[in-house]
């Protein structure tokens, strides 16, 4: 895990030229694709440029005293050998000073206040900044059961989201028959994908949590209106379902459910929607346990962002073995999933209490083998956008 102080020292050796090139090439490819990365860069940035300039304050102010130390001790000589009157508080108008001296006695005696008065401010500057970027990340962290930073993405622009979303519930209810749903002013969303064929979804809890209605968006612009069958909080798993009259079904899932352990050092991928359209991402799993050693989560090295929160983890042959849920705030590559094992439990007790409709999982991998691009095309069939809207 890189602590600040890491990414600090990695930064200045990158900024003084003295990386290799493997290690330049990969950091900038990291700030590249990393917002949260480059963010700290510039913050690094901003704050050693304080710091020069009031390193070169102070350093100026040491050479104008030692100027001024030196004249005063060279008049002293001067005068001690012409055995002149000691050096009262006025400069001797006998002895000769050269231009740049007299030059600096004026500048240091009209800014020597101003001098000392930018020096400090400065440091104050420093230790301001510092502060204000700390009470920026405690109030841009988002508070979470977990101990680390859930993804779920607020909306922001209200206006015009709110009107799109409020004709997209009304025609969804319209043409199934059912009452429209009021609309809501808060508004957040995550991922989920299918865990049925028949309608049922799967999510993060904290994605969900405080819903008063749910709409989810396909990457075709598929929309349907869900809602929560169950909530499990304390491993962030929720399990939505499509309400819709007119639902036919996802149809055939290519993925199946891993129901043992994913092996360490695997090469793991995810798609979601920290964004309008879908994102893909991929990594390794770097620990079978999660945040503060929980079992119930995996660690992954993947750059997940504000709505990933519910989205499918799925090693190389397209197996599922996770539901991505957070990130570790001062590691931007720790990421958490719930592992799929815990899900397969929750769905088989489920089922026991719900013997009329039990949950259909899918039996066949039709993912493995195929190249990437293909895996990714079959998926986003059935990886959706959840979004939430809550009570006034």
């Amino acid at each position: 895990m890189q602590t600040e102080a890491d990414y600090y020292a990695l930064f200045d050796a990158y900024d003084r030229g003295e990386l290799a090139a493997p290690a330049r090439a990969g950091l900038e490819a990291r700030l590249a694709a990393d917002p949260a990365l480059a963010l700290r860069y510039a913050d690094f940035g901003e704050m050693t440029a304080t710091l020069r300039a009031t390193g070169q304050r102070q350093a100026l102010r040491r050479q104008l005293h030692g100027l001024h130390a030196a004249m005063v001790a060279e008049t002293a000589e001067k005068q001690s050998v012409a055995k002149a009157p000691a050096l009262r508080a006025t400069v001797n108008p006998l002895l000769r000073i050269s231009r740049t001296e007299r030059v600096l006695r004026e500048f240091w005696s009209g800014h020597r206040a101003t001098v000392g008065v930018a020096a400090s401010v400065a440091v104050l500057a420093v230790f301001a900044s510092l502060l204000g970027l700390d009470l920026w990340r405690n109030a841009n962290t988002k508070p979470s059961l977990y101990g680390y930073e859930v993804l779920r993405l607020k909306i922001n622009q209200l206006q015009s989201t709110q009107r799109d979303l409020t004709r997209q519930l009304r025609s969804v209810d319209g043409k199934n028959g059912a009452t429209a749903t009021p609309t809501n002013s808060g508004k957040f969303s995550g991922t989920g994908f299918a865990l049925t064929a028949d309608g049922y979804l799967v999510t993060s809890y904290h994605v969900i949590q405080g819903a008063d209605s749910l709409l989810i968006e396909g990457h075709d612009q598929q929309r349907y209106h869900a809602e929560t069958v169950y909530a499990d909080r304390a491993h962030d798993l929720a399990i939505l379902r499509i309400k819709d009259k007119g639902f036919d079904g996802f149809g055939r899932l290519p993925y199946t459910f891993k129901a043992g352990q994913a092996e360490l050092g695997e090469r793991v991928f995810t798609l979601g929607y920290p964004r309008d359209d879908v994102v893909y991402g991929e990594g390794a799993l770097s620990a079978r346990s999660g945040f503060g050693g929980d079992t119930a989560f995996y660690q992954v090295s993947i750059p997940v962002n504000p709505g990933n929160s519910g989205g499918p983890l799925l090693d190389e042959r397209g197996n599922l073995i996770g539901v991505v849920s957070g990130r570790q705030s001062d590691a931007q590559s720790a990421a958490f999933a719930t592992k799929s094992s815990l899900l397969l439990r929750l769905v088989d007790s489920l089922a026991k209490k719900q013997p009329i409709e039990p949950y259909r999982l899918p039996r066949y991998n039709h993912l493995a083998g195929t190249p990437r691009p293909q895996q990714i095309k079959k998926l986003q069939d059935f990886v959706f956008v959840v979004k939430v809207f809550e009570k006034d």
